[in-house]
Protein backbone atom coordinates (compact mmCIF):
# COMPACT_ATOMS: atom_id res chain seq x y z
CA UNK A 1 0.00 0.00 0.00
CA UNK A 2 3.06 2.37 0.23
CA UNK A 3 3.72 5.24 2.76
CA UNK A 4 0.78 5.43 5.28
CA UNK A 5 -0.64 9.22 5.24
CA UNK A 6 -3.89 8.82 6.20
CA UNK A 7 -5.34 6.35 8.48
CA UNK A 8 -8.76 4.77 9.31
CA UNK A 9 -9.79 3.81 12.95
CA UNK A 10 -12.60 1.31 14.12
CA UNK A 11 -14.28 -0.56 17.18
CA UNK A 12 -15.65 -4.02 16.88
CA UNK A 13 -17.62 -6.42 18.05
CA UNK A 14 -18.78 -6.01 21.68
CA UNK A 15 -17.89 -2.56 23.18
CA UNK A 16 -15.64 -2.84 26.64
CA UNK A 17 -14.72 0.45 28.42
CA UNK A 18 -11.55 2.34 27.52
CA UNK A 19 -12.31 2.40 23.70
CA UNK A 20 -13.14 6.01 23.43
CA UNK A 21 -9.40 6.35 25.32
CA UNK A 22 -8.15 4.10 22.38
CA UNK A 23 -9.84 6.13 19.89
CA UNK A 24 -8.91 9.66 21.17
CA UNK A 25 -5.01 8.10 21.17
CA UNK A 26 -5.27 6.84 17.98
CA UNK A 27 -6.50 10.32 16.53
CA UNK A 28 -3.89 12.28 18.32
CA UNK A 29 -1.15 10.21 17.82
CA UNK A 30 -1.64 10.28 13.99
CA UNK A 31 -2.00 13.79 14.07
CA UNK A 32 1.53 14.33 15.87
CA UNK A 33 3.12 12.25 13.58
CA UNK A 34 1.06 14.93 10.96
CA UNK A 35 -1.25 11.91 9.75
CA UNK A 36 -4.83 12.20 8.29
CA UNK A 37 -7.42 10.29 10.33
CA UNK A 38 -11.06 9.20 9.59
CA UNK A 39 -13.06 7.49 11.56
CA UNK A 40 -15.09 4.56 10.85
CA UNK A 41 -18.76 4.54 12.30
CA UNK A 42 -20.21 0.72 13.52
CA UNK A 43 -16.82 -1.44 12.42
CA UNK A 44 -16.67 -3.64 9.16
CA UNK A 45 -20.35 -3.04 8.59
CA UNK A 46 -20.00 0.77 8.56
CA UNK A 47 -16.81 0.36 6.30
CA UNK A 48 -18.32 -1.70 3.78
CA UNK A 49 -21.64 1.34 3.70
CA UNK A 50 -19.00 4.29 3.63
CA UNK A 51 -19.85 5.18 7.12
CA UNK A 52 -16.68 7.18 7.19
CA UNK A 53 -15.97 10.63 9.14
CA UNK A 54 -13.48 12.86 9.36
CA UNK A 55 -11.58 13.21 12.72
CA UNK A 56 -9.62 15.82 14.36
CA UNK A 57 -8.47 16.72 17.84
CA UNK A 58 -11.86 18.14 18.34
CA UNK A 59 -13.29 14.87 17.43
CA UNK A 60 -11.93 13.15 20.50
CA UNK A 61 -11.91 15.97 23.17
CA UNK A 62 -13.77 14.90 26.50
CA UNK A 63 -14.19 11.07 25.53
CA UNK A 64 -11.39 9.35 27.57
CA UNK A 65 -13.45 9.07 30.49
CA UNK A 66 -16.75 8.05 28.70
CA UNK A 67 -17.71 4.20 28.42
CA UNK A 68 -18.95 2.67 25.09
CA UNK A 69 -17.62 4.00 21.89
CA UNK A 70 -18.43 6.88 19.90
CA UNK A 71 -17.22 5.09 16.18
CA UNK A 72 -20.35 2.41 17.65
CA UNK A 73 -19.88 -1.18 17.09
CA UNK A 74 -21.52 -3.80 15.13
CA UNK A 75 -21.28 -7.43 14.33
CA UNK A 76 -20.98 -7.95 10.14
CA UNK A 77 -22.32 -10.77 8.51
CA UNK A 78 -21.69 -9.32 4.72
CA UNK A 79 -17.76 -8.72 5.97
CA UNK A 80 -17.35 -12.60 6.08
CA UNK A 81 -18.32 -13.16 2.57
CA UNK A 82 -15.79 -12.23 -0.43
CA UNK A 83 -18.19 -10.20 -1.93
CA UNK A 84 -18.40 -8.19 1.44
CA UNK A 85 -14.71 -7.72 2.23
CA UNK A 86 -14.33 -6.54 -1.80
CA UNK A 87 -16.80 -3.33 -0.71
CA UNK A 88 -15.04 -3.05 2.23
CA UNK A 89 -11.60 -2.32 0.20
CA UNK A 90 -13.42 -0.13 -2.33
CA UNK A 91 -14.19 1.85 0.50
CA UNK A 92 -10.95 2.09 1.27
CA UNK A 93 -9.83 2.93 -2.19
CA UNK A 94 -12.53 5.83 -2.42
CA UNK A 95 -11.33 7.46 0.72
CA UNK A 96 -7.79 6.64 0.49
CA UNK A 97 -7.37 5.20 3.47
CA UNK A 98 -3.56 3.91 3.82
CA UNK A 99 -3.83 1.51 6.54
CA UNK A 100 -6.27 0.80 9.69
CA UNK A 101 -6.26 0.57 13.58
CA UNK A 102 -9.07 -1.70 14.87
CA UNK A 103 -10.34 -1.94 18.50
CA UNK A 104 -11.95 -5.09 19.45
CA UNK A 105 -11.50 -9.06 19.84
CA UNK A 106 -11.05 -12.42 17.94
CA UNK A 107 -14.09 -11.95 15.44
CA UNK A 108 -12.34 -8.30 15.01
CA UNK A 109 -8.50 -9.70 14.40
CA UNK A 110 -10.11 -12.93 12.31
CA UNK A 111 -11.87 -10.30 9.69
CA UNK A 112 -8.59 -8.23 9.91
CA UNK A 113 -6.42 -11.19 8.71
CA UNK A 114 -8.17 -12.28 6.43
CA UNK A 115 -8.46 -8.47 4.46
CA UNK A 116 -5.15 -8.53 4.28
CA UNK A 117 -4.57 -11.37 2.73
CA UNK A 118 -6.88 -10.51 0.08
CA UNK A 119 -5.89 -7.12 -0.27
CA UNK A 120 -2.88 -6.23 1.58
CA UNK A 121 -4.14 -3.61 3.80
CA UNK A 122 -1.94 -2.77 6.81
CA UNK A 123 -4.15 -2.93 9.66
CA UNK A 124 -3.08 -3.46 13.43
CA UNK A 125 -5.49 -4.83 16.34
CA UNK A 126 -5.85 -3.12 19.62
CA UNK A 127 -7.21 -5.86 22.06
CA UNK A 128 -11.20 -4.53 23.04
CA UNK A 129 -13.03 -7.13 25.09
CA UNK A 130 -13.86 -7.14 28.65
CA UNK A 131 -13.36 -11.35 28.58
CA UNK A 132 -9.25 -10.77 28.54
CA UNK A 133 -8.94 -13.50 26.76
CA UNK A 134 -6.45 -12.40 23.94
CA UNK A 135 -3.01 -13.78 23.61
CA UNK A 136 -0.40 -11.54 23.57
CA UNK A 137 -1.13 -8.84 26.20
CA UNK A 138 -1.13 -9.23 30.12
CA UNK A 139 -4.69 -7.14 29.77
CA UNK A 140 -7.03 -6.30 27.44
CA UNK A 141 -8.85 -2.21 26.97
CA UNK A 142 -11.72 -2.90 29.58
CA UNK A 143 -10.92 -5.53 31.61
CA UNK A 144 -9.97 -3.92 34.87
CA UNK A 145 -13.36 -2.10 34.51
CA UNK A 146 -15.36 -4.92 34.39
CA UNK A 147 -13.27 -6.46 37.18
CA UNK A 148 -14.37 -2.94 39.56
CA UNK A 149 -17.82 -3.00 38.11
CA UNK A 150 -18.55 -6.89 39.30
CA UNK A 151 -16.95 -6.24 42.21
CA UNK A 152 -18.66 -3.44 43.33
CA UNK A 153 -21.95 -5.17 42.75
CA UNK A 154 -20.91 -8.00 44.40
CA UNK A 155 -19.81 -6.13 47.90
CA UNK A 156 -23.75 -4.77 47.25
CA UNK A 157 -25.11 -7.90 46.84
CA UNK A 158 -23.17 -9.19 50.38
CA UNK A 159 -25.11 -6.40 52.19
CA UNK A 160 -28.02 -8.05 51.42
CA UNK A 161 -27.10 -11.75 51.72
CA UNK A 162 -25.63 -10.83 55.38
CA UNK A 163 -28.31 -9.27 56.32
CA UNK A 164 -30.75 -12.50 55.41
CA UNK A 165 -28.52 -14.90 55.88
CA UNK A 166 -28.36 -15.82 52.11
CA UNK A 167 -26.16 -17.62 50.12
CA UNK A 168 -25.98 -15.94 46.74
CA UNK A 169 -25.31 -17.52 43.28
CA UNK A 170 -23.87 -14.92 40.78
CA UNK A 171 -23.46 -14.90 37.06
CA UNK A 172 -20.54 -12.82 35.77
CA UNK A 173 -19.65 -12.40 31.77
CA UNK A 174 -16.43 -14.25 30.26
CA UNK A 175 -18.19 -16.71 27.55
CA UNK A 176 -15.67 -19.48 27.02
CA UNK A 177 -13.24 -17.40 29.47
CA UNK A 178 -12.98 -17.60 33.58
CA UNK A 179 -11.12 -14.94 34.11
CA UNK A 180 -13.65 -12.03 34.99
CA UNK A 181 -15.13 -14.47 37.67
CA UNK A 182 -11.92 -15.90 39.02
CA UNK A 183 -10.03 -12.45 39.65
CA UNK A 184 -13.57 -10.85 40.79
CA UNK A 185 -14.15 -13.77 42.67
CA UNK A 186 -10.54 -13.23 44.38
CA UNK A 187 -11.68 -9.66 44.85
CA UNK A 188 -14.97 -10.06 46.57
CA UNK A 189 -14.25 -12.96 48.73
CA UNK A 190 -16.30 -15.74 47.10
CA UNK A 191 -16.47 -19.12 48.98
CA UNK A 192 -16.35 -20.50 45.73
CA UNK A 193 -15.44 -19.91 41.65
CA UNK A 194 -17.29 -21.73 38.96
CA UNK A 195 -15.05 -21.23 35.43
CA UNK A 196 -15.22 -22.71 31.85
CA UNK A 197 -11.48 -23.93 32.33
CA UNK A 198 -12.14 -26.14 34.91
CA UNK A 199 -14.91 -28.76 35.09
CA UNK A 200 -17.27 -27.87 37.49
CA UNK A 201 -16.68 -30.57 40.65
CA UNK A 202 -20.36 -30.75 42.28
CA UNK A 203 -19.35 -33.37 45.12
CA UNK A 204 -16.85 -31.24 46.05
CA UNK A 205 -18.69 -27.97 45.79
CA UNK A 206 -21.37 -29.90 47.98
CA UNK A 207 -19.01 -30.97 50.75
CA UNK A 208 -17.31 -27.14 51.04
CA UNK A 209 -20.98 -25.97 51.77
CA UNK A 210 -21.63 -28.69 53.78
CA UNK A 211 -18.29 -28.24 55.80
CA UNK A 212 -17.83 -24.88 55.77
CA UNK A 213 -18.04 -22.38 58.49
CA UNK A 214 -21.36 -22.50 59.82
CA UNK A 215 -21.19 -19.18 61.64
CA UNK A 216 -21.13 -17.23 58.04
CA UNK A 217 -23.85 -14.80 58.18
CA UNK A 218 -23.16 -14.79 53.73
CA UNK A 219 -21.73 -16.94 50.97
CA UNK A 220 -21.07 -16.20 47.43
CA UNK A 221 -20.66 -18.06 44.69
CA UNK A 222 -19.48 -17.00 41.50
CA UNK A 223 -20.15 -18.61 38.61
CA UNK A 224 -18.52 -17.67 34.93
CA UNK A 225 -21.14 -17.67 32.06
CA UNK A 226 -18.76 -20.38 29.68
CA UNK A 227 -19.47 -22.52 32.39
CA UNK A 228 -20.40 -25.69 31.73
CA UNK A 229 -23.52 -25.20 34.17
CA UNK A 230 -24.64 -21.65 34.84
CA UNK A 231 -25.75 -19.88 38.15
CA UNK A 232 -29.30 -21.25 37.75
CA UNK A 233 -28.51 -24.77 37.46
CA UNK A 234 -26.37 -24.38 40.51
CA UNK A 235 -28.60 -23.05 42.62
CA UNK A 236 -31.14 -25.98 41.48
CA UNK A 237 -28.20 -28.35 42.63
CA UNK A 238 -27.86 -26.55 45.72
CA UNK A 239 -31.71 -26.43 46.67
CA UNK A 240 -31.91 -29.86 46.30
CA UNK A 241 -29.34 -31.03 48.51
CA UNK A 242 -29.55 -28.11 51.31
CA UNK A 243 -33.77 -27.39 51.03
CA UNK A 244 -32.51 -24.99 54.18
CA UNK A 245 -29.86 -22.78 53.23
CA UNK A 246 -31.92 -19.31 51.41
CA UNK A 247 -29.98 -19.47 47.91
CA UNK A 248 -30.91 -16.46 45.52
CA UNK A 249 -29.10 -16.03 42.05
CA UNK A 250 -27.97 -12.35 40.50
CA UNK A 251 -27.11 -12.62 36.76
CA UNK A 252 -25.06 -9.26 36.30
CA UNK A 253 -25.62 -9.33 32.25
CA UNK A 254 -24.23 -6.03 30.35
CA UNK A 255 -23.84 -3.95 33.48
CA UNK A 256 -19.95 -5.39 33.18
CA UNK A 257 -19.67 -3.65 30.17
CA UNK A 258 -20.71 -0.40 30.66
CA UNK A 259 -19.62 2.73 32.93
CA UNK A 260 -16.53 4.71 32.87
CA UNK A 261 -13.27 3.15 32.16
CA UNK A 262 -10.20 2.66 35.27
CA UNK A 263 -7.66 4.99 35.20
CA UNK A 264 -5.67 1.32 34.35
CA UNK A 265 -7.82 1.06 31.44
CA UNK A 266 -7.47 4.51 29.91
CA UNK A 267 -3.28 4.49 30.12
CA UNK A 268 -3.53 1.13 28.83
CA UNK A 269 -5.38 2.18 25.91
CA UNK A 270 -3.59 4.86 25.60
CA UNK A 271 -0.32 3.48 25.48
CA UNK A 272 -1.84 0.78 23.21
CA UNK A 273 -3.32 3.54 20.68
CA UNK A 274 0.35 5.46 20.23
CA UNK A 275 1.60 2.07 19.64
CA UNK A 276 -0.58 1.36 16.98
CA UNK A 277 0.55 4.23 15.20
CA UNK A 278 4.05 4.13 15.31
CA UNK A 279 3.94 0.10 14.35
CA UNK A 280 2.21 1.30 11.28
CA UNK A 281 4.99 4.13 10.34
CA UNK A 282 7.36 1.34 10.90
CA UNK A 283 5.68 -0.93 8.27
CA UNK A 284 3.98 -3.54 10.39
CA UNK A 285 0.89 -5.39 9.87
CA UNK A 286 -1.30 -7.57 11.13
CA UNK A 287 -0.55 -7.62 14.54
CA UNK A 288 -2.07 -6.98 17.84
CA UNK A 289 -0.54 -4.38 20.06
CA UNK A 290 -0.31 -5.75 23.58
CA UNK A 291 1.31 -4.84 27.01
CA UNK A 292 3.30 -7.45 28.58
CA UNK A 293 5.42 -7.21 31.55
CA UNK A 294 4.58 -3.31 31.32
CA UNK A 295 5.89 -3.56 27.95
CA UNK A 296 4.71 -2.93 24.49
CA UNK A 297 4.94 -6.57 22.42
CA UNK A 298 3.25 -7.23 18.66
CA UNK A 299 1.44 -10.28 18.14
CA UNK A 300 0.48 -11.77 15.11
CA UNK A 301 -3.29 -12.06 14.49
CA UNK A 302 -3.23 -15.53 14.51
CA UNK A 303 -1.71 -16.08 17.47
CA UNK A 304 -3.39 -13.67 19.47
CA UNK A 305 -6.97 -15.39 18.94
CA UNK A 306 -5.79 -18.37 20.48
CA UNK A 307 -8.05 -18.20 23.86
CA UNK A 308 -5.93 -19.12 26.70
CA UNK A 309 -7.20 -22.17 27.86
CA UNK A 310 -5.64 -22.50 31.33
CA UNK A 311 -5.40 -19.95 34.16
CA UNK A 312 -3.10 -19.80 37.05
CA UNK A 313 -3.09 -22.58 39.15
CA UNK A 314 -2.12 -20.68 42.47
CA UNK A 315 -5.31 -18.57 42.15
CA UNK A 316 -7.47 -21.18 41.94
CA UNK A 317 -5.63 -22.72 45.28
CA UNK A 318 -5.81 -18.88 46.81
CA UNK A 319 -9.72 -19.41 46.32
CA UNK A 320 -9.78 -22.31 48.83
CA UNK A 321 -7.30 -21.29 51.26
CA UNK A 322 -9.03 -18.05 51.70
CA UNK A 323 -12.66 -18.69 51.62
CA UNK A 324 -12.17 -21.29 55.23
Amino acid sequence: MGVVKKIGVFTSGGDSPGMNAAIRAVVRSALYHNLEVVGIMRGYEGLINGEIIQMDRKSVANIIQRGGTILKTARSAEFRTPEGRKKAFEQIKKHQIDALVGVGGDGTFTGANIFIEEFGVPVMGLPGTIDNDLAGTDYTIGYDTALNTVVDAVDKIRDTAESHDRLFIVEVMGRDSGLIALRSGIGSGAEAILIPETKTDFPHLMERLEHGRKDKSSKIIIVAEGDDVGAIQVADAVKDRFPNIDTRVSILGHIQRGGSPSCMDRVLASRLGVAAVEALLEGRKGEMVGLVNNEIRFTPFKQAIKHIGEVNPNLLKIVEILSL
